[in-house]
């Protein structure tokens, strides 16, 4: 016997895969825009100058794919025009269209100071970035959170969280990237010491959020936390993944603590930067795809299933596609152009 849901019929996800990769991508264009900026003012030949290189390269590769993946999201291009024709200022969304161009602006012109070697310009630029890249930081949390109709959204650690994740995916995708730089211009150990250390601070601050989410919802009966509760007692497939993600998040903690040995290990620092970006990642798929599973009316679940076309595998292996490419090209350019030391004072 077929049971149809009267009072919730059945909608398509508004939030389609391409806002994954947006999130994802904006994520880790602000965490390498921090360490960039960090890097500038570090002095030379310390560790933080050594990791300036891969970190600004993260920057170049996720600051022009981020925005590709926004407006494919918007379905029309176009739509991005509506946005300063209608200017709305109660709208996070609205915001955020007058933040992400200047971000952008920013971060292509400190690449452009960094690889010519203008030192100074790039230390002039770097508060500037950091600024902009915490305004990117808070626009992408708050455009989510302030959805009240989606308890597991609506909720001030969301934005923590997405922050916490998105700059644990930059120094997994730094982990990535820098195999892919000249050898001149490659951080070394004691460099890739210090951004494990950083990313060993980020999932540790992420499992102490984690833990407040959990302890100050039991406190004061917070939606989301009983949100979460009703998931993981009535549906095995949230369950699973509830489960599945407290494995992933031990695992990235163990594998964080064992890289202090392993780093010099062949192929070890790739697995680990794919492992936390995967994590990050799938933080996002979850956040996104799997809660506009929950009506937001009524009993039951919607599971996703993702299409084959655009608006779904094909779009997602296209921004791959697109930031392996930006990684062969900057490397190619690096290699023809050589960057310009920039001046120690």
């Amino acid at each position: 016997m077929q049971i149809i849901e009267l009072l919730t019929p059945h909608y398509e996800a508004a939030w389609l895969p391409w806002a994954v990769q947006y999130f994802f991508l904006a994520g880790v264009a602000t965490g390498a825009a921090l360490l960039a900026a960090l890097c500038a003012w570090g002095p030379a030949g310390g560790l933080l100058r050594r990791l300036l290189p891969v970190a600004v390269l993260t920057l170049a590769v996720s600051v022009i794919a981020a925005p590709v993946s926004l407006l494919a999201d918007l379905h029309q291009p176009a739509r991005f025009w509506h946005f300063y024709a209608h200017f709305t200022p109660w709208s996070w969304m609205s915001v955020g269209a007058l933040l992400l161009p200047v971000f952008v602006t920013l971060g292509v012109a400190f690449i452009a100071s960094w690889w010519l070697g203008r030192g100074g310009w790039m230390r002039a630029i770097a508060p500037l970035l950091v600024l902009s890249a915490l305004s990117i930081t808070a626009y992408t949390g708050a455009e989510v959170m302030v959805v009240r109709a989606r308890p597991l959204w609506n909720t001030l650690w969301l934005p923590v969280n997405l922050a916490l994740t998105g700059w644990l995916a930059t120094v997994g995708v730094m982990f990535v990237i820098e195999r892919f730089l000249p050898r001149s211009l490659r951080p070394d150990a004691a460099a890739l010491q210090l951004l494990r250390a950083m990313g060993l601070g980020l999932a540790v601050a992420l499992l102490l959020a984690t833990l407040s989410w959990f302890t100050l919802g039991l406190i004061v009966r917070a939606p989301s936390l009983m949100a979460a509760a009703r998931l993981w007692s009535e549906f095995p497939v949230w369950r699973l993944g509830m489960v599945a993600s407290a494995i992933g998040g031990v695992a990235v903690l163990a594998a964080l603590l064992r890289g202090r040995h392993r780093l010099d290990a062949p192929g070890y620092t790739l697995v680990l930067g794919l492992g936390l970006a995967a994590s990050a990642w799938a933080f996002r798929w979850a956040l996104f795809m799997g809660v506009q599973g929950v009506p937001k009316f009524g009993a039951g679940l919607y599971l996703y299933h993702m299409p084959l076309g655009g608006d779904g595998l094909l779009g997602m292996l296209g921004v791959a596609g697109l930031c392996v490419a930006l990684v062969a090209l900057a490397s190619w350019a690096l290699e023809l152009f050589p960057a310009r030391n920039a001046p120690a004072a």
